[in-house]
C-alpha cells in the first residue's frame, strides 16, 4: 500500500501506509479545511499540487503549502504567487465583443447571455453551411481543469473530430503511444525506485516540484539517477551517470540500450517469453544498432551507454518516467516506445517501484466515459484532420484499441491526459489557412494561447485570420485573444469546486475547494459547454446545473456526493494492485506487451521503433536549436504580466556554449536574433559552460503583455520560440506528426540594437 501512496504524495515516508496519506497523522482524524482556509488544486502549472488557499474580505489573499507533512514540499513560488494572478488588475471579467478589425484589439463589454445567444447563432450557421467538421476546438485541460469533457461531449454530438490541445505536444501523446505497446499510460513510483532514468527531463524545486521531491526521496533512499541531457542540466549535477547526447537521438539511444540488454541477456526472461510478442523481431532490429553506430549517433562514448544500460536493467525496480523532451522530436513514437518497451522487457511494468498501470478510479466517472465518443459517427471520424498521414493520436488508430480497452479496463475509450483521440495540430492549421481539405471555419480557445502554443506560429496566425468566428475564454487577454470574435472571463482554481483525478493518469482523486467567488460575468468551461450545449438543443445530454452536480454525478460510484467527500476526505487513493496483466492480459489487440505493434503495422508503418535522423546542420545554419526551455516563473506562455513572477525573469534568454559565443562573437546578455528558415526572434543570450557545443536552446512562450497597444498582438512574434520550428513533413515524426523540437537547424545573429519598443525592464533584465 505505501508504494502507490508515495507515487501520488510525491514525499511521503517509506513507513508510510494509505490511511496516513489520508488522515492526519497525529490523530487519525480527517484533515478539514476552516472557513478562511480551503484546500485548493493549483492550475497554474499541469503538475496539480493540493494546496490550501487563504481569504480575507471574499478574495483570494495567501496560497500557503499543505499542512500535511507529506505534501508540504510540494509548492512553488507560482502556486504561492495566485493570488496576484487571481486579483490581478487585467484579469478579464466581463465578456468582450470584437468591434474593429480582427486582432485590432478594440472591444466593447455585453453581458454573458448576450455573448452566448450570439455565439450560438453564429456557430449554427457556419455548422449549417459547412458542416460539423468545420468546427475546431483547442484546449489546455490544465488550465480549464473543470471542463469534464463537455468539450468533447459537446463536439461529439455536434459530430466534429477536430479537438486539438497542447498535451498534443505533451504527456497525452505520450499516452496514446504507451497504450499501443501494453494498453495504458502508466505513473512512474518513483520515490520507492531503485533507478531513475531522466531523458531530457529537468524536475526542480519550482518545475514540476512534487516530481523533484519524488526523486530527491528516492536518492535518500539508495536509489541511483541516470540523466541523458546535452547540457548539464540541475538534475545531470546530481546523477550517477550522465549522457551527453545530441539533441534528438533518443530512439537511438534507447536502440542502443535494447542492444546491451538483449544481447546480455539482462532482460525478464519470463516476462518475454509469457507476457509479450514480437521479441525476435525486436532483437534482430536491435542488432542493427550495435553500440559504435549509437556512439556514433548520439555522441555518447559506447562504454559509458553499455554502463548505463547495465545500472537500468539490474536494478531491482527501476523507472522511465515521462518527459515533455522525447515526446517532441522527428522520432518521437519510436523513442516512446523504446521507453514502454524498455518498461516491459526488464520487468518494471506495474510493480512497487516501478511503472503502475492505474486504470479508471473505481469511485469516479471518468472523463473518457462523459465524453461520449459513440455519439461521433464514423462517417464523422473519418474526417479528422491528420488521421490520414498521422493517425497515432487520432481515432483512426485509437479505435483499434476499443474492443481490447473494454476486455481489459470495462470501457471502450480510454481518453487518458486528454491525449488518445485528437485531431493533429498542424494539419488543422494548414485546413484552417488553406481550406484544404475542406474550410474550417470556427475557433474555439479555453485557457490555450493557440497562436503560440503549436509549431509554426505564421501558418497559426493565417488559420486564426481565415475564420468567421474565434471565440477564447481566458483569464487575461492573450495574442490569441486579441484575435477573437469574442473573449469571455473564465474562472480561477480558487473559485470553483473540483475533484482532480488527473485525467484518468493516477488512481488518486484530490479535492479542490471554492475559497471565492468568480466575477459575475464569468464562467467556468463546464458552464460555458453546458449553455452552449442547451443553446444547440442539446439539454437532455447535458442535464446538470452546475459544477456540484457534475461532480456529484461523477462521484456516484463512490456512494458520496461532492460535500460528503470534501468534508471526509482531502485526498483519498485506491489501494493498489499489482501485475493485473496476470487476470487480464494487456489492452492491446493481443492481449500480450506489443513489442512488434500490430496497430501501427495495420496502419502501414514499421510496427518495430527505428531512429530517423532529423534535418542536419549545415555551414547556412549550424546550430542545432533546442526549443521549450521552461523558465522556474512561468508556465507555457502564461503568468507574463504577474509581476511578482516577471521580476524573476524579466526578458527572454537563450542559451549558448561558451565557445559557441565567442565564435559569434557574443558576450551574456547581447541581444541577438536567432533564425531558421520559418522565422526569427530576437532574445539575450545567457553563456553557459553547461551547454553542449553546437546547441542553442530557447526559452518557450515569450510574449509582453506591457506592449499591448504599442505591438502587434503585444509582441507575440518578437521571442515566441513556436515563430522558430517548422511544421513541414520532413521535420515531422511519421506516425503523430509531431514536429522535431528538439535539434532543428538555426544561426544567431548578433543585434547592434535590441527589438524596438521594449520596456526598461526587459531592456535591463
Amino acid at each position: 500500500m505505501a508504494c502507490y501512496s508515495n507515487l501520488l504524495a510525491g514525499s511521503i515516508p517509506a513507513s508510510a501506509t494509505i490511511a496516513e496519506t489520508i488522515f492526519n497523522l497525529t490523530n487519525g482524524e480527517p484533515m478539514t479545511a476552516t472557513n478562511s482556509s480551503k484546500y485548493t488544486v493549483c492550475t497554474i502549472c499541469d503538475i496539480g499540487c493540493q494546496l490550501r488557499a487563504e481569504t480575507t474580505d471574499g478574495k483570494l489573499s495567501r496560497v500557503r503549502a499543505h499542512d500535511h507533512p507529506a505534501l508540504a514540499r510540494n509548492v512553488c513560488y507560482k502556486g504561492t504567487a495566485a493570488p496576484e494572478v487571481h486579483n490581478h488588475a487585467e484579469r478579464l471579467t466581463v465578456p468582450l465583443k470584437r468591434v474593429g478589425a480582427r486582432g485590432e484589439d478594440r472591444w466593447e463589454e455585453i453581458s454573458y447571455e448576450q455573448a452566448m445567444d450570439e455565439i450560438s447563432e453564429r456557430l449554427k450557421k457556419i455548422v449549417d453551411r459547412y458542416g460539423p467538421e468545420s468546427f475546431v476546438v483547442s484546449t489546455s485541460g490544465w488550465n480549464t481543469q473543470a471542463t469534464h469533457s463537455m468539450d468533447r461531449r459537446f463536439m461529439n454530438a455536434l459530430g466534429s473530430p477536430n479537438y486539438i490541445s497542447g498535451v498534443s505536444l505533451c504527456a497525452g501523446n505520450t499516452a496514446a503511444v504507451n497504450k499501443m505497446t501494453y494498453g495504458w499510460f502508466p505513473f512512474a513510483d518513483i520515490t520507492n525506485s531503485k533507478c531513475i532514468v531522466l531523458f531530457g527531463h529537468n524536475p526542480r524545486k519550482h518545475s514540476w516540484t512534487p516530481i523533484y521531491n519524488m526523486i530527491n526521496a528516492a536518492q535518500a533512499n539508495g536509489a541511483k539517477l541516470i540523466v541523458l541531457d546535452p547540457r548539464v542540466s540541475d538534475q545531470a549535477e546530481k546523477s550517477d551517470l550522465h549522457l551527453r547526447l545530441r539533441s534528438g537521438t533518443d530512439a537511438a539511444m534507447c536502440l542502443g540500450w535494447l542492444n546491451v540488454i538483449i544481447n546480455e541477456g539482462l532482460y525478464d526472461d519470463a516476462f518475454v517469453r509469457d507476457y509479450t510478442q514480437g521479441f525476435e523481431e525486436l532483437r534482430a532490429r536491435v542488432n542493427e544498432y550495435p553500440l559504435e553506430r549509437v556512439a556514433q549517433i548520439t555522441g555518447v562514448d559506447a562504454e559509458l551507454i553499455a554502463e548505463s544500460a547495465r545500472l537500468y536493467a539490474n536494478a531491482e525496480c527501476a523507472v522511465i518516467p515521462w518527459t515533455p523532451i522525447t515526446d517532441m522530436q522527428i522520432s518521437s513514437t519510436s523513442a516512446i516506445r523504446l521507453h514502454s518497451i524498455l518498461r516491459a522487457i526488464t520487468g518494471n511494468l506495474d510493480i512497487p517501484g516501478g511503472e503502475v498501470l492505474g486504470g479508471f478510479n473505481p469511485s469516479y466517472i471518468s472523463e473518457s466515459e462523459l465524453g461520449n465518443h459513440d455519439m461521433l459517427s464514423q462517417e464523422q471520424r473519418d474526417k479528422q484532420l491528420g488521421s490520414d498521414l498521422h493517425p497515432a493520436y487520432t481515432y483512426r488508430a485509437q479505435d483499434k484499441l476499443a474492443d481490447a480497452t473494454e476486455r481489459v479496463w470495462g470501457q471502450r475509450y480510454a481518453d487518458i491526459v486528454m491525449g488518445c483521440y485528437m485531431a493533429n495540430p498542424s494539419s488543422t492549421f494548414r485546413a484552417m489557412a488553406t481550406e484544404q481539405p475542406y474550410p474550417v471555419k470556427a475557433f474555439f480557445t479555453l485557457g490555450n494561447n493557440s497562436l503560440m502554443s503549436y509549431p509554426n506560429q505564421h501558418q497559426i496566425l493565417k488559420g486564426l485570420m481565415n475564420q468567421e468566428l474565434i471565440v477564447a475564454h481566458e483569464l487575461f487577454m492573450t495574442p490569441t485573444a486579441m484575435l477573437a470574435d469574442y473573449v469571455l472571463p473564465g474562472d480561477a482554481f480558487s473559485e470553483r469546486n473540483h475533484v482532480a483525478d488527473s485525467w484518468s493518469w493516477r488512481l488518486g482523486l484530490t479535492v479542490s475547494q471554492k475559497a471565492v467567488e468568480p466575477a459575475p460575468e464569468a464562467s467556468s468551461t463546464f458552464q460555458f459547454w453546458r449553455d452552449l450545449a442547451h443553446r444547440f438543443g442539446f439539454a437532455e445530454l447535458f442535464p446538470w446545473e452546475s459544477i456540484e452536480d457534475m461532480l456529484d454525478y461523477r462521484l456516484t460510484p463512490s456512494g458520496k456526493t461532492f460535500e460528503e467527500f470534501s468534508t471526509e476526505n482531502f485526498m483519498y487513493v485506491e489501494p493498489p494492485e499489482y501485475r493485473k496483466y496476470r487476470k487480464t492480459g494487456f489492452a492491446t489487440p493481443s492481449g500480450k506487451v506489443e513489442l512488434y505493434s500490430s496497430v501501427l503495422d495495420e496502419l502501414g508503418f514499421d510496427p518495430l521503433p527505428y531512429h530517423r535522423e532529423g534535418p542536419a546542420v549545415s555551414d547556412a545554419y549550424p546550430y542545432r536549436v533546442f526549443t521549450g526551455v521552461r523558465e522556474d516563473a512561468f508556465f507555457q506562455t502564461g503568468q507574463r504580466q504577474v509581476e511578482v513572477l516577471r521580476k524573476r525573469s524579466p526578458t527572454p534568454k537563450l542559451f549558448m556554449h561558451p565557445t559557441d559565443a565567442e565564435r559569434e562573437n557574443i558576450e551574456d546578455n547581447d541581444w541577438v536574433s536567432l533564425q531558421t528558415e520559418t522565422g526569427q526572434v530576437a532574445a539575450k543570450v545567457l553563456v553557459q559552460e553547461s551547454m553542449k557545443e553546437g546547441h542553442i536552446r530557447v526559452p518557450h512562450g515569450w510574449w509582453y503583455p506591457e506592449m499591448r497597444g504599442s505591438a502587434d498582438l503585444a509582441g507575440a512574434f518578437i521571442s515566441s520560440d513556436a515563430v522558430l520550428c517548422p511544421d513541414s513533413p520532413e521535420f515531422l515524426d511519421y506516425e503523430q506528426g509531431i514536429p522535431h523540437f528538439k535539434g532543428f537547424p538555426g544561426r544567431v545573429v548578433k543585434l547592434a540594437e535590441p527589438p524596438v519598443g521594449l520596456s526598461e525592464q526587459v531592456l535591463a533584465g
